[in-house]
């Protein structure tokens, strides 16, 4: 047997408190936390982060900088009439006051919250609950901040809880964009698979109940042990008993996934299975385990990527950079940008005119507004908005291969497309244009990816830009989608640099590059 594995899972007899918060038993309840409380918390972890080579810690330092110095300057200005306090003082029946959370420190403060759940790190991850008890005592139908708990309840294994608090974003918004409905059925698929695996270990091992009420972690570097001198049938029933003990007492749920996997490589090392790097006679049945590792796959693969249908189905076709060129020759196309210019106009029969409409992300349909046709919805793959409409083509855009392919197996709807951009048409700005980052250091948004190459193929005669002003006006995007701020990562001064220089007219609500 390898020494490699020696891992003891974590021994939890009872909860540990968060700080300020409340413990895992507590996590699935919105504790009432007071703004003054939250605001301490986060200074003090800004004094605990200190410059270093974590760029996750960096960002999240920054954001805490940012909303640190927002309190500072509003806490300023409160004493005058005409600037907006950061404390709105509502009065009670009784004889004192409560601070409320005023609008300019919400998004400051649910920014630091998303950027200590990037870091990922146990400490972060707390202040993040504390983030979201302090913002969900004050606003309780708050999407972002329920979102926000959710994933941070996720990522601490804490997944009941998680499944709680994304149903109640579900139930404060009409747009899934994000796929928070496949995530929910795949934490509760993975959940019941991860159930039925541990009852079938717990049947098919008698003898581990005798090692269930014991202590975690000396049970587990019991059974490791009796594992490593070969006496495999001892050390099952307290491997057994150890992962039992651990689900009872509510361990995080990556704990006890690390867990099952270092079982089942030992079993299987165990009984001889090929690849296991277990000795031919080794005593065991291959096959008894199957079930076990198929349980263990499918719960893993749900809480991945959700009980989803297979895109294939639906008629859906692969759609080549050659193929979508022959496809748009020759008819004139619009691309309509998600800006209140275009929300605020009457441009709709102008718009549905064209050979082919192209939309983009979050779209939203006002058809006096906007038009009512979607021929082509070019889309980044982070985000699911609009996958559910129909369309003749949609065209997914993504910068990593691996990423672009696990969005495409998550969030596709059969039927909802008839031809799909391979990976040919993946990143035009990147792999058709060959243009680097020393060239075009930013990230090219999809409404640019999309221009550049219907520029680059150069087979409409007429390509027109509707309402692009590059966002001067606002945005103009799904309901679910309007509190998304406008991301730095792109650079639309370049963008909209490059667009004028190939501009053939200019109107106030429409750019004419052919």
């Amino acid at each position: 047997m390898t020494k490699a594995r020696t891992r003891r899972p974590r021994q939890r007899e009872a909860p540990e408190p968060i700080p300020s918060g409340g413990g895992t038993a507590f996590l699935a309840t919105v504790r009432p936390t007071d703004l003054a409380t939250c605001l301490r918390a986060c200074a003090a972890h800004s004094g605990k982060l200190v410059a270093g080579l974590d760029r996750r810690r960096t960002a999240l330092a920054e954001a805490l900088r940012h909303m640190l110095a927002t309190h500072a300057a509003l806490e300023q200005t409160a004493p005058d009439a005409s600037p907006v306090s950061l404390l709105r003082r509502v009065p009670r029946s009784g004889t004192g006051s409560a601070p409320v959370l005023a609008d300019p420190l919400m998004d400051p403060l649910l920014a630091v919250g998303n950027k200590a759940l990037d870091c990922g790190y146990e400490d972060e991850l707390k202040l993040a609950v504390l983030i979201t008890d302090t913002v969900l005592t004050q606003r309780k139908r708050s999407r972002a901040a329920w979102r926000l708990r959710a994933r941070v309840l996720e990522a601490m294994g804490a997944e009941s809880a998680a499944v709680e608090a994304y149903e109640r974003y579900l139930a404060l918004t009409d747009d899934d964009g994000f796929g928070v409905a496949a995530k929910t059925a795949g934490l509760r698929a993975g959940a019941e698979s991860q159930g039925e695996l541990l009852r079938t270990l717990e049947q098919g091992c008698p003898e581990a109940a005798a090692f269930a009420a014991a202590s975690v972690t000396d049970t587990w570097a019991e059974g490791l042990g009796l594992a490593g001198r070969g006496d495999w049938n001892r050390a099952r029933s307290r491997l057994i008993g150890a992962l039992i003990a651990q689900d009872r007492a509510g361990a995080p749920v990556p704990e006890i996934q690390e867990a099952l996997g270092q079982y089942l490589a030992l079993a299987l090392e165990a009984a001889g299975a090929p690849g296991s790097g277990g000795a031919p006679a080794a005593t065991g049945d291959p096959a008894a385990l199957t079930e076990l590792v198929a349980l263990y796959a499918a719960q893993r693969r749900t809480r991945m990527r959700g009980p989803v249908a297979d895109p294939a189905f639906g008629g859906v076709t692969w759609t080549t950079l050659g193929e979508f060129r022959n496809r748009i020759a020759g008819r004139s196309i619009c691309l309509i940008a998600n800006s209140q210019r275009v929300g605020n106009s009457s441009l709709g029969a102008e718009i549905d005119a064209y050979d082919l409409v192209v939309r983009f992300n979050s779209y939203r349909i006002d058809p006096a507004a906007t038009g009512s046709r979607t021929d082509i919805h070019a889309t980044i793959h982070k985000h699911g908005f609009n996958w559910d409409k129909k369309v003749d083509t949609r065209l997914v855009f993504g910068g990593i291969s691996g990423d672009w392919k696990y969005s495409l197996r998550n969030r596709l709807v059969p039927g909802a497309q008839r031809y799909l951009g391979d990976e040919s048409l993946r990143w035009p700005l990147r792999d058709i244009g060959r243009v680097g980052t020393d060239a075009w250091p930013a990230i090219p948004t999809s409404g640019f990816n999309m221009l550049w190459l219907l520029d680059f193929l150069d087979v409409s005669p007429r390509l027109d830009l509707i309402g692009f002003d590059f966002y001067e006006s606002g945005a103009y995007r799904l309901p679910a989608a309007m509190k998304m701020p406008i991301t730095a990562v792109h650079e639309y001064t370049s963008e909209k640099a490059w667009v004028m220089e190939r501009a053939r007219s200019v109107t106030e609500t429409r750019i004419s590059l052919r």
